[in-house]
């Protein structure tokens, strides 16, 4: 057997673990949502929910995806790269989906959470919009693309994911999960976070959408951008990121492997200008995309299991 056929097989079993996730959850828990950022994990993560309830007729050949039975939330910060937000609308209501937004922005103006100033992350702040969000839409599941190679709190995670009333996560109250057996039950007011990408690697989820053909936004892939070097992280210069005493910036071919708050969001340096350089520069790489390119998982050690202590997804 093949080295090609070995890691197809791999994906389709991973695919399969996550199918059945999602649907033990929906057939288990009242009202889910599907959390989507727009990046590489969130893009998996809704092709896979897709299988898990594509309608098959007669006479079809191949994938074509409809409408999921439950909503598809983005929290905005606001300071998201536009080609990110474009492909986001494409995505999801190109094929029927109800996307619904958060917007970090809005909390802001109404008070719910403080400005940090023009420049700053509005990482912290998106917390507060999710919890917001979860809590208008009385959604008791909402599935994410989280993994637990990405960092160390992550790690510790369980596939379902229970927290209390205020949305928070307390590791010892985590339920065990023997043999792929997931208890959904919660009391009024509790949530579950579900990660049915628990398993899979950077790696996989590259070598997936390379399978699936999944079309991805513009910056996961080397192009020339203007960036600047601050704390040992490439930032892309914009109205937020500009440069600051010596700092100087400059455009130097680059691509992202994650994406998120433009001003906490690093590139690398790069020449990949398709999947399969992607790959092989993943295959090299020794660090996670979070620890190489996340400024906010660099303030602590703890930075992670910080922010899900206060409701982070």
């Amino acid at each position: 057997m093949s080295t090609a056929s070995i890691h197809v097989d791999e994906l389709r079993l991973l695919e399969a673990e996550a199918v059945h996730i999602i649907r033990e959850v929906v057939a288990e828990l009242e009202r889910p949502v599907l959390l989507f950022s727009a990046g590489k994990d969130s893009i998996v993560l809704l092709r896979l929910a897709e299988k898990a309830f594509r309608s098959r007729k007669a006479g079809d050949i191949g994938f074509s995806p409809g409408p999921l039975p439950f909503p598809v939330l983005h929290v905005d910060t606001g300071h998201n790269f536009p080609e990110v937000i474009d492909f986001r609308d494409r995505r999801t209501t190109g094929v029927g989906h109800k996307l619904l937004v958060g917007s970090v922005q809005e909390s802001t103006d109404t008070g719910r959470v403080a400005d940090p100033g023009p420049g700053a992350s509005r990482n912290r702040q998106q917390t507060r919009t999710l919890l917001d969000a979860l809590e208008a839409g009385g959604f008791d599941a909402a599935f994410g693309g989280a993994r637990r190679d990405e960092e160390r709190a992550r790690a510790k995670e369980r596939i379902l994911s229970f927290r209390d009333e205020f949305g928070q996560w307390d590791p010892r109250a985590q339920r065990p999960e023997p043999w792929s057996l997931y208890n959904g039950r919660i009391r009024k007011g509790e949530q579950v976070r579900v990660f049915p990408l628990s398993n899979w690697t950077e790696l996989d989820i590259w070598r997936y959408i390379e399978l699936e053909e999944l079309e991805l936004p513009s910056i996961y892939f080397a192009h020339e951008r203007e960036v600047l070097e601050r704390d040992g992280i490439l930032l892309a210069v914009s109205e937020y990121v500009v440069p600051q005493g010596d700092e100087t910036a400059a455009v130097e071919w680059v691509r992202y492997r994650t994406v998120g708050d433009l001003t906490i969001t690093g590139a690398v340096r790069s020449r990949a200008t398709d999947i399969a350089g992607v790959i092989t520069e993943i295959s090299a790489a020794t660090v996670s995309e979070r620890g190489e390119t996340r400024a906010d998982d660099r303030t602590s050690v703890a930075a992670m299991e910080d922010r899900k202590r206060e409701g982070y997804f």
